[in-house]
């Protein structure tokens, strides 16, 4: 009983009938030019064209939402828009919008004002007085159960008015909520948003990883050898990496922080010296071999070529230690070639092949590209294979 009360102590079943009843104000002031209903049927007309101006959907979505939607229950209210009508479509669902609420208005405020006024005739007549309210049902004669019965229009009173709400809302959602066009706009934003968080989260594995591998591998190298002069080297190359990965965050939190704002350009192949450098000081003997115009590979294959190459040398330092690695960069036939090989270790520590989220990164960005890689054990070695077309 008390879950059935609980809409009646809402702000927002007041601010729905508010909204109802609010429809009938601009109509009704036509009556004191002239009563009669020819007065009436102009209103609509002209409310009807009013539903045709694109701007008018603007206005009536913000009212809505103001009006109608339970903030504190937003999973359960229905999407309204507020954007100006796009289609013809649009302007029909705005205009029948416009009309039903008139009519729908009328009916719940007849009922809100008369229920109560029968409620009173009621009790009167059943105490032997004449009825003091003039409502759209007359009462006549006086019987003693008439003032029992005044406790039924005081019951659908409230009624009407919780109902009304939960009718204009859900109504509201049919005619004001988004076309299948702007859901499909929406969906695609959305799916927007998602492929650019992954990517950034992509971006700050492969670079942040990459540079705290480096980092750690130097660390511990340089405490086992003992060395000054090593651990000066080791030391400038964590300086150098480290400087490189603050660069990437800087600009990955750019972009965060102003999505429409242009941010410098990621590394491209281009800047795979400092890679190769990166893996060296960190005692990989890396055997590098590049062929071709690299200089001429398309932006997008370039830049991910290099979060790929980058990805493949934090695999080897990471799970291969300090070993030979030969890399190959070809570009020839419209194709980019990476090949990254380097000994597996005893016993192989690395993921096998199709684990790992730095080998699945790889995979994705080829196949975005439209082009296949090739991770796992091959005769002896760990190698990373992935041809990337150049258009």
């Amino acid at each position: 009983m008390v879950r059935r009360l609980r809409p009646l102590t809402r702000a927002v079943t007041y601010k729905r009938w508010l909204h109802i009843v609010v429809a009938i104000v601009w109509p009704s002031l036509w009556l004191f030019v002239e009563e009669a209903w020819w007065t009436q049927v102009t209103a609509a007309v002209l409310l009807g064209l009013a539903g045709l101006v694109p701007v008018t959907r603007v206005v009536e979505g913000f009212q809505a939402r103001l009006l109608l939607i339970d903030h504190r229950q937003d999973g359960e209210s229905p999407e309204i828009v507020a954007t100006p009508s796009a289609t013809w479509a649009d302007r029909g669902r705005t205009v029948l919008w416009l009309e039903a609420r008139l009519v729908f208005g009328w009916v719940v405020a007849h009922l809100s004002l008369q229920l109560p006024f029968l409620a009173v005739d009621l009790l009167t007549t059943g105490l032997g007085l004449e009825p003091l309210a003039d409502g759209f049902v007359t009462v006549e004669e006086n019987h003693w159960w008439h003032a029992p019965l005044a406790l039924v229009p005081l019951i659908l009173c409230p009624v009407v008015v919780v109902w009304s709400g939960h009718f204009v809302t859900a109504l509201a959602g049919r005619l004001l909520g988004p076309s299948p066009a702007e859901q499909m706009a929406a969906l695609e934003e959305r799916t927007e948003q998602l492929l650019e968080r992954t990517r950034i989260a992509r971006e700050l594995h492969d670079s942040i990883g990459h540079a705290l591998t480096v980092a750690v591998v130097q660390a511990g190298a340089a405490r086992a050898a003992g060395d000054p002069e090593f651990t000066d080297r080791a030391l400038s190359a964590i300086e150098e990496t480290g400087r490189a990965a603050l660069e990437d965050l800087e600009r990955v939190l750019g972009v965060l922080r102003e999505s429409r704002k242009p941010v410098s350009s990621r590394p491209t192949l281009a800047d795979a010296d400092r890679l190769l450098d990166s893996a060296r000081a960190s005692g990989a003997k890396v055997d590098a071999e590049v062929t071709g115009p690299v200089d001429t590979v398309p932006g997008p294959v370039s830049r991910e070529g290099y979060r790929i190459l980058q990805e493949a040398l934090t695999n080897v330092l990471r799970h291969a230690g300090a070993v030979p690695t030969l890399v190959r960069v070809q570009v020839s036939d419209g194709t980019l070639v990476l090949a990254i090989r380097n000994p597996l270790p005893e016993p192989m520590s690395g993921p096998g092949p199709g684990r790992g989220s730095g080998l699945r990164g790889i995979r994705e960005r080829a196949a975005l590209l439209g082009g296949r890689a090739t991770t796992g054990p091959d005769q002896g070695d760990w190698q990373v294979h992935v041809e990337l077309p150049l258009s």
